[in-house]
């Protein structure tokens, strides 16, 4: 980190019992991908969420991967995604040979917008990827529609949304098939680390043949299929579940972060993302969009001088070089990606913390004003 910075927009939060199990690892040498840690947290993280299975792997962009796979999609086929996404989002899809098509999003809530997904579909289309951006959950309801009347797989990407709900259930309970992230700035966190998840079977057998390199299941060290070495360590898993042990107390205090920034900066020309509709924010970033991208670049500049550290929301990825050899227009996800920042959101923020951060926001504005 930054020896200027004082406030990091992202820190893990661990108070548990992460050393403990940690020390457990080692003091029984199992440190690698076999280990009791491994079934503790993929069964507990699939109790969490509501789900039937899950396995874990090395990190969310594989996770993505081996959804995709599992599901058999390859050349030939298109996925759709939200182009206001992360850019492994986007890398997953093309890993398999697959086209990435893009479609804008809402403008009230930043999710994947179904009427745009909706004018998209093809024949070649195979899946919905929704992105439930920054821990709001998508419009489940209407991409789940969508895809029954048209036949299409839905693969959740929740690497942003641990602990999101819409309409009562967790996301990542929805499509065919899921994929999570624990990534040092996640809401929980392995270090490194993803899980996939589903309720078929048939697909979580396939996921689980895949990432094992594709061993054969009654026969040792024979191979029937070209898989991926993707599992995840024992160690690692002792850090998710001692995470994934506190993750209410971790939502609980994202949410007050989010509501501390929202009272500090009400008077401010500036918008929140926000809760829309029936759903609970996991708000893993807490995310403001301003009036335009002087003004972003500005108050980022400005922040920086404070010690405090920020980063842009997304940019679009239609909008990098190997994705935009054609030419599209997506004002939603533009207007966003050019003007929204991501303000320090990790859990052991406090009150003082955010008070000082939005008096530093004042201070950009008012040297605005001074100066305009």
């Amino acid at each position: 980190m930054n020896s200027d910075i004082v406030i990091p927009v992202y820190q893990p939060f661990l108070e548990g019992n992460e050393r403990k199990y940690v020390a457990e690892c080692i003091e029984s040498s199992w440190i690698s991908s076999k280990g009791p840690y491994v079934q503790k947290f993929e069964q507990a993280f699939a109790d969490f969420i509501g789900v039937k299975y899950a396995t874990s792997v090395c990190n969310g962009t594989l996770a993505l991967h081996l959804a995709l796979v599992s599901l058999g999609i390859g050349p030939g086929d298109e996925v759709i995604v939200p182009t206001l996404t992360y850019i492994a989002s986007v890398n997953a899809i093309t890993y398999t040979g697959a086209l990435p098509v893009f479609v804008d999003s809402r403008k009230d809530s930043w999710q994947m917008d179904p009427e745009d997904v909706e004018k998209k579909i093809s024949t070649k289309t195979r899946a919905i990827l929704p992105v439930h951006l920054y821990g709001h959950p998508c419009p489940m309801d209407e991409l789940t529609e969508i895809s029954q009347h048209h036949d299409l797989f839905i693969v959740e990407d929740c690497a942003e949304a641990i602990g999101a709900v819409y309409k009562g259930r967790h996301v990542g309970a929805f499509g065919h098939i899921s994929a999570f992230s624990f990534y040092g700035n996640k809401t929980i966190t392995t270090g490194e680390g993803g899980m996939v998840a589903t309720n078929d079977e048939t697909l979580f057998e396939r996921a689980f043949h895949f990432k094992g390199q594709g061993l054969a299941k009654f026969r040792e060290y024979w191979h029937d299929t070209i898989g991926y070495n993707y599992r995840m360590t024992n160690i690692c898993c002792a850090l998710g579940l001692a995470q994934l042990e506190q993750v209410d107390e971790i939502l609980s205090r994202k949410k007050r972060i989010h509501d501390w920034y929202c009272k500090y900066l009400a008077d401010l020309p500036l918008a929140f993302h926000g809760v829309v509709g029936d759903v609970e924010h996991s708000y893993w970033m807490v995310s403001i969009v301003v009036e335009s991208p002087h003004t972003r670049e500005g108050l980022r500049e400005y922040l920086k001088t404070c010690g405090i550290e920020t980063r842009p929301v997304f940019y679009p990825v239609h909008t990098m070089p190997m994705y935009s050899t054609k030419f599209q227009r997506h004002p939603v996800a533009e207007r966003i990606g050019w003007r929204g920042i991501n303000l320090p959101s990790w859990p052991g923020l406090t009150e003082a913390q955010v008070l000082w951060i939005s008096d530093c926001i004042h201070r950009y504005y008012e040297k605005g004003k001074r100066d305009a």
